[in-house]
């Protein structure tokens, strides 16, 4: 690709300026308060592609958010990619933990600071501009799509049906995604695998009314204890989830594969102290690298009730909330997971309380085989800008609608992420080192040279 350096070092002020304007909508896809928002933010990717050099973008309606889709056919004999990414970004909240406002993006020690900086606008505009590079230097060697949804963090629950209508129209031979992490700065890594999601809002009732804690407490159920109490009894002193049948599907990984997984470079003492804890947990015989990779886990994402305001009152409150999420391996049917998850929740509940499971969302895991020609691509397109073959991992993540292309476009999928854990995506202060957004540009011009060479 020539010159791609030239061409980002004069024009680096604008794509910033660029994926500033995409960052100040505040597309949050969880509350309904943003609708508008959704299609501001699908409206400014058209343009933004069509800016680019596509033939052709339009903000297309689905059951949800708007998807935004365009393309550049220069030659239907020629191999397409199809570009896969989300406006959508998660909620700000807690809102007082950041030390900038989420939504004005601010450069600060060499990162660019705002929801979405990383998740996923900044990765995404990389994609934008790299193409952007290839068409106006007549260095585009292949076709290209893009499909960009307003879904992905609450599940993207209109987006397969859009692609089930729309199959003809998305036909590529790669979807490429940049929608997760690499090992470090100086050390390229390649997702091969991300585990699948189930997600549920718990309700839990007590009293038809909060109660006075002194006149009522030790006589009448306490919904918040008795929903901590039934949360504790999800995952036993090994770290193994309890739910029946809940491993009845987990493939174990051979030892060989664990072997290699192993070789990625991993610092027990920095992951500690980048998160600040003095002590890690999981399950029994498990590293903490295939714990968040090959095995399952169990969280409590959220939980409230009662009162939580300043000062004291002495309540014993009516309600108890709790949002909770399992995140699967490849071969765990995450419908399933919330079938059995939903009657075991509510089978042990005491007759104190009332307890409802709702579903929220969730999707299957995936894995990208490392022999795959867009693999092999992707390999070659680090190695020519970071000098280092990168190390093929597995994410704790999840991209629910990853599967379900493989299952609807029949299509494989590679992600070349280039985030970083100290991102702090879905916190609050995320973050994207400019070094990060200025070398995916330069790198994914070289995946699309490599695989259209491969492809021929």
């Amino acid at each position: 690709m020539e010159k791609i350096k030239e061409y980002i070092a004069a024009n680096k002020d604008r794509f910033l300026e660029e994926l500033f304007g995409l960052i100040r909508i505040p597309s949050i896809s969880s509350i309904k308060d943003h609708q508008e928002d959704m299609l501001k933010a699908a409206e400014y990717w058209e343009k933004t592609i069509l800016d680019a050099g596509a033939d052709k973008a339009k903000v297309m309606q689905t059951a949800g958010n708007p998807v935004v889709y365009g393309e550049k056919i220069i030659d239907p004999n020629l191999p397409t990619v199809l570009v896969y990414a989300h406006y959508d970004v998660m909620p700000v909240d807690p809102i007082d933990l950041w030390k900038s406002p989420p939504f004005e993006p601010v450069i600060r020690d060499g990162k660019i600071y705002a929801r979405g900086a990383d998740d996923d606008k900044g990765q995404s505009f990389m994609h934008a501009k790299a193409f952007e590079f290839m068409v106006k230097t007549g260095q585009l060697p292949c076709n290209v799509k893009f499909m960009i949804e307003g879904e992905e963090e609450i599940g993207s629950p209109s987006l397969g049906q859009w692609c089930a209508n729309h199959k003809e129209m998305l036909e590529a031979d790669i979807i490429l995604v940049s929608d997760t992490s690499m090992i470090a700065p100086n050390i390229p890594s390649i997702t091969t695998g991300l585990r699948g999601l189930a997600y549920w809002q718990v309700e839990v009732t007590g009293p038809n009314r909060d109660l006075h804690s002194g006149l009522f407490g030790g006589a009448v159920g306490n919904p918040i204890n008795i929903l901590s109490s039934m949360i504790s009894e999800m995952v036993n002193d090994k770290g193994m989830i309890t739910i029946p049948g809940f491993y009845d599907d987990v493939l174990e990984v051979s030892r060989e594969e664990r072997e290699k997984l192993a070789k990625a470079p991993f610092n027990e003492d920095e992951y500690k102290r980048a998160i600040d804890v003095e002590e890690l947990s999981g399950e029994e015989g498990y590293t903490t690298t295939e714990r968040t990779g090959i095995r399952p886990s169990f969280d409590v994402c959220g939980i409230w009730g009662g009162y939580t305001g300043e000062g004291a009152k002495t309540v014993l409150p009516s309600k108890a909330f709790a949002k909770i999420s399992t995140r699967l391996v490849p071969n765990q049917d995450h419908e399933k997971i919330s079938r059995i998850f939903k009657k075991h929740f509510e089978s042990i509940a005491p007759k104190s309380v009332k307890v409802e499971v709702t579903p929220l969302h969730g999707g299957q895991g995936y894995v990208c085989p490392i022999d795959l020609p867009a693999y092999k691509a992707a390999e070659k397109a680090y190695k020519q800008v970071y000098g280092k073959t990168p190390v093929p991992v597995r994410s704790g993540g999840s991209i629910p609608i990853i599967s379900s292309f493989e299952e609807i476009l029949e299509t494989k999928s590679v992600l070349m992420g280039f985030g970083l854990e100290s991102d702090a995506i879905h916190s609050p202060n995320e973050n994207y080192p400019l070094e990060q957004f200025f070398n995916g540009i330069e790198t994914i011009p070289y995946f699309y040279k490599f695989f259209s060479e491969m492809a021929k």
